[in-house]
């Protein structure tokens, strides 16, 4: 067949349909074989998206099993800012709705109108009322996210022990701990979050979401706190801090036998629901019973004499030379306000005698006042579950000058923080066990059983029978000493120590007249069950901000409702004593001044001892010191000698028995102690034959008959009861209270002379 124009033609549009389907078919070879997997990344990516699901946190209890802290479902609030018709009507609505700052929100939106984005937070997490009143506004352009808010049901309670949760930037969903148990237990807490795959059509509208990997929520934990005594605690600290006219203030109660955490204070505080203000404290987010140390001043008498019980041969009755309240400590001379001649050892504690003290610290020596210091856990964490905690300040005995023994020995040149102060003075409380603190009771992942944190083991750092005559002193100072009146409970016997040391400017480089006023107390005395450790930092200056009148009443009012939620027995009548309006000498202020001043707490870490040495296995050494009276300087201060004392008596060697005494629990009279006093036993936890090779000379005197004791106040009973324990004749004139007496206390009884007590109605 001849081929024509015609043919031709169809020939030619053949071969443009072959090469046409030849094109797509090698276009489908690219798309479906050979860039499939490129292409199905790319679909995926513009059609859905993987999303995480939040997981719950875990919720926090208390020890009653009601919830400190716990999450709750909440909406956040975002916008498409390529759909808002105005930004300016937008940021005008959205403002005034949500309480946010009206020209940031309108930079904010019109920033992310220039860049092109289709997405804008505008607040996470808002309230109930706020998403309700955005929700009637009907607006087209505004969208809601489920999101979980941290909530915590009753405001500022305890917030310093729970912390609070943040997000680390503004694109993460997921809140953090920041600070407290939320900040610790963060991982715990936190759980696994979940995820989800979204599909989105063209216009990114999510139309489907399949979930991938379910969340699962974190583990709730169980604190040793309790909601009624934390709430009496922060009531009473936050009065007492107003009224002292303190700066800031911490409180510590614990259980002395197992270190259980009830109740930890501190004023200011915060609220954890709501983000810091502008007007907001700064060291209100600060929990200051472990991340703030200070000088404790004459409650850290409280560990000079145990101390001097456990490694030489003093006794409460041994008597102390107070020189009427001047000393020559290596060419200083010290003069104290006190007054005093002649004290016991109970006594020194009880009316807080800042040169018996002293005394007593140098026939300790140096040495072996570091280390009971040390094992008191001065100098070094807690270990206490809690974020930031301090170790505190404890020189060496290498860094101390002379006269640093005597500052140490009332509570200068030493920086402790409220929660050490509570658990040395736990070790007296529970027969000399040094106990680790607990704030978390318990631990348990959904669907696993409960995992209880048990107490961990104390360690015995003092002897049971001088725990027990430390706990009998400390009684003393709430009926006849510094913490008289103001420390007494009403039906229960309590034992403490009184503390002021004055602040330290470090700006000025002096010590100011204004005081950390702290007091250390337990109750009940011969089996006690709850110890309090109070401190009000910066009082004004002063008697009233004495730590007598200023912590000891704090102590008082959160002791009593510790007793009773405890449901602890009464061991006292409930009537109130004569001792209770009798004269009060509330001045237990350490002597500030004697050597070097403390150290900056920017530079504390450098300096702190990082191990506890055994007391045989470190030499001695100089050190720092401080003053309450005056300081009339001789001269240079010399390197003092090591001048040894040899000490006359048996040499008793300490019990390893783990047991305080046995026994009823006594009622004591007024100005008779509960406790009953050891028995005396043939050990002891010292060799006092030997003296230490660092052991100052106790200056003493002669003395030629016992010392008077203080019987005003008292009642006829009490007098009789008294003066028969001590072994000194009374004479009594009149009834009713003892107002005056003769000899005067503290004064030494002549032989076969007997003591004049005047009593009146």
């Amino acid at each position: 067949m001849p081929e024509t124009p015609h043919s031709r033609r169809l020939q030619w549009l053949l071969w443009l349909l072959l090469l046409w389907v030849g094109a797509i078919f090698a276009r489908l070879l690219s798309l479906q074989i050979f860039h499939h997997d490129d292409l199905v990344r790319q679909a995926d990516q513009q059609q859905q998206k993987v999303v995480e699901i939040q997981a719950a946190r875990g919720t926090i209890f208390d020890r009653t099993g009601q919830p400190l802290a716990k999450s709750l479902p909440a909406e956040s609030v975002c916008v498409n800012p390529q759909k808002i018709p105005d930004a300016g009507m937008a940021a005008d609505l959205l403002s005034r709705v949500l309480d946010l700052d009206r020209p940031k929100l309108y930079a904010k939106i019109e920033s992310a109108r220039l860049r092109g984005s289709g997405f804008l937070w505008i607040k996470r997490k808002v309230s109930a009322d706020e998403a309700e009143r955005i929700h009637s506004m009907k607006l087209d352009w505004v969208e809601f996210r489920e999101e979980m808010r941290r909530f915590y049901p009753h405001g500022q309670l305890a917030a310093h022990v729970l912390g609070s949760t943040g997000m680390v930037d503004r694109d993460d969903l997921i809140e953090r701990g920041n600070g407290g148990i939320e900040m610790s237990f963060d991982d715990d807490l936190a759980g696994q979050p979940g995820l989800a795959r979204e599909f989105t059509d063209v216009l990114r509208h999510p139309y489907e979401t399949v979930v991938s990997r379910k969340p699962e929520p974190g583990a709730n934990l169980t604190l040793t706190i309790d909601p009624n005594l934390q709430y009496d605690a922060e009531r009473e600290l936050e009065r007492a801090v107003k009224s002292s006219g303190a700066k800031t203030g911490s409180l510590v109660a614990l259980d002395p036998h197992t270190g259980d955490v009830l109740a930890m204070a501190n004023f200011p505080t915060f609220d954890p629901n709501l983000l810091p203000g502008p007007g907001e404290p700064a060291e209100a987010r600060s929990n200051l019973a472990i991340t703030t140390p200070f000088e404790p001043g004459s409650v850290f008498k409280v560990i000079t004499v145990s101390a001097a019980l456990e490694s030489t041969s003093l006794t409460p009755d041994s008597l102390i030379n107070c020189g009427h309240g001047v000393i020559n400590l290596f060419g200083r001379v010290i003069h104290d306000d006190h007054r005093y001649s002649i004290l016991s050892v109970a006594d020194v504690l009880a009316k807080s005698s800042n040169i018996g003290a002293i005394q007593i610290a140098l026939k300790t020596g140096d040495r072996a006042l570091y280390n009971y210091q040390r094992m008191f856990g001065f100098g070094q964490k807690t270990g206490i579950e809690l974020p930031g905690e301090s170790t505190g300040m404890l020189r060496r005995v290498e860094q101390w000058t002379p006269s640093s023994i005597g500052s140490l020995a009332m509570g200068h040149e030493v920086s402790v923080t409220s929660l050490q102060l509570a658990l040395a003075g736990a070790a007296i409380a529970n027969g000399g066990l040094l106990v680790k603190p607990r704030l978390v009771m318990s631990r348990q992942k959904p669907g696993e059983p409960i995992q209880e944190f048990a107490p961990e083991k104390p360690k015995r750092i003092i002897a049971p029978e001088t725990a027990i005559k430390m706990r009998q002193m400390m009684e003393g100072v709430v009926l006849r000493g510094t913490g008289r009146r103001y420390a007494t409970l009403k039906g229960y016997t309590s034992g403490g120590k009184t503390g002021s040391a004055q602040v330290y400017d470090f700006k000025a480089h002096v010590y100011t007249h204004r005081y950390n006023a702290s007091f250390l107390g337990f109750a009940p005395v011969a089996n006690p069950q709850i110890l309090i450790a109070v401190t009000l930092n910066d009082t004004t200056g002063g008697t009233a901000g004495y730590g007598g009148p200023v912590a000891a009443p704090v102590f008082r009012e959160v002791a009593m409702s510790a007793l009773r939620m405890l449901d602890v027995p009464k061991d006292l009548p409930d009537m109130s004593t004569g001792v209770l309006r009798a004269p009060v000498d509330v001045n237990d202020l350490a002597i500030a001044g004697l050597g070097l001043p403390p150290e900056d707490p920017s530079t504390q870490a450098q300096n702190v001892s990082a191990a506890s040495p055994s007391p045989q296995s470190v030499k001695n050494s100089p050190a720092p010191a401080r003053s309450k009276g005056t300081i009339a300087q001789d001269g240079p201060a010399p390197v003092r000698s090591k001048s040894k004392t040899a000490h006359n008596g048996s040499t008793p060697v300490r019990s390893n028995s783990e047991t305080a005494h046995n026994g009823s629990t006594p009622v004591r009279s007024n100005g008779v102690s509960s406790v009953t006093p050891p028995p005396v036993l043939t050990g002891s936890s010292a060799n006092t034959a030997e003296p230490a090779q660092d052991r100052r000379p106790l200056l003493a005197s002669s003395v030629a008959g016992p010392l008077v004791p203080d019987f005003r106040g008292m009642t006829l009973r009490a007098v009789l009861e008294e003066s028969a324990a001590r072994g000194v004749p009374i004479e009594i004139l009149g009834t009713g209270m003892a107002r005056s007496q003769d000899p005067p206390p503290g004064s030494v009884l002549p032989s076969r002379a007997r003591i004049r007590v005047q009593f009146t109605r």
